[in-house]
């Protein structure tokens, strides 16, 4: 382990000496139970965000994990860095995300999520919604996270039009709001979830578990609903025209 240490670090001494005192701190969080990695001086959010930024952009994806537990501290603890962070994550979930044409996405409706877009997503899952925007609306609309582990997730208002989120658990999570028309929830996991003027026109959700969702108000036309578990679902409100309960 610490031969790797040493050879990633000879590699970085061509970087300039804020990329090198970065590795330094990657490497900690990564290798956390090794007496040998030494502690470097803190240094301000505003600095860890934009070397956090780099890192991501080289693509190493042992390293993204712990740049994504780093970014999940500054966002809690500086307030004015969540917008970006959360923009970050946004943006690098969607440059990774597999996007799988139609017929493959059919063929493999059980592929599994990759583990560091699943750490930026849990990251993504516990934004202060307040703190975002109103004119920068979360956007992962059109990209494959089936089987994305959201469960309790704070996504209300998130653009997710035709996004594949087959087999996803999504239990409890906050969807108030959020665009999800064309996306495919089949076998999704949406116990207990707040949908509460969601959209989600000719969605497909066959097979989802919407028992106890709060549906109030939410635009279900020509949804696809058949083998759907709804029940104690609040339907009060909801828009059901040429919604699909049955197959055909």
């Amino acid at each position: 382990m610490l031969k790797r240490i040493a050879s990633a670090y000879n590699t970085a001494k061509t970087w300039n000496p804020k990329n090198i005192l970065l590795l330094e701190k990657i490497y900690q969080a990564i290798f956390a139970n090794d007496n040998q990695v030494q502690i470097i001086p803190k240094y301000s959010y505003t600095q860890r965000f934009h070397l956090a930024i780099e890192q991501l952009e080289r693509q190493n994806r042992e390293i993204n994990l712990a740049v994504f537990d780093d970014l999940a501290t500054m966002a809690q603890e500086d307030p004015k860095l969540h917008g970006k962070i959360m923009a970050s994550l946004t943006s690098f979930i969607r440059n990774n995300a597999q996007k799988e044409p139609e017929k493959e996405a059919k063929d493999n409706p059980l592929a599994t999520i990759r583990v560091d877009i699943q750490a930026a997503l849990s990251v993504l899952a516990k934004r202060n919604a307040y703190k975002d925007k109103e004119s920068e609306p979360l956007d992962l609309s059109y990209i494959d996270i089936r089987g994305a582990k959201l469960c309790g997730a704070n996504l209300q208002q998130t653009n997710l039009y035709q996004t594949n989120l087959s087999g996803a658990d999504l239990c409890s999570a906050n969807l108030h709001g959020a665009i999800l028309t064309a996306a495919n929830l089949s076998g999704a996991n949406l116990a207990g979830a707040n949908l509460n003027e969601a959209i989600l026109s000719a969605a497909n959700l066959s097979g989802a578990n919407l028992a106890g969702a709060n549906l109030y108000r939410a635009n279900l036309y020509l949804a696809k609903l058949d083998g759907a578990i709804l029940q104690d679902a609040i339907l009060d409100g909801a828009n059901l025209r040429e919604a699909k309960f049955s197959e055909g």
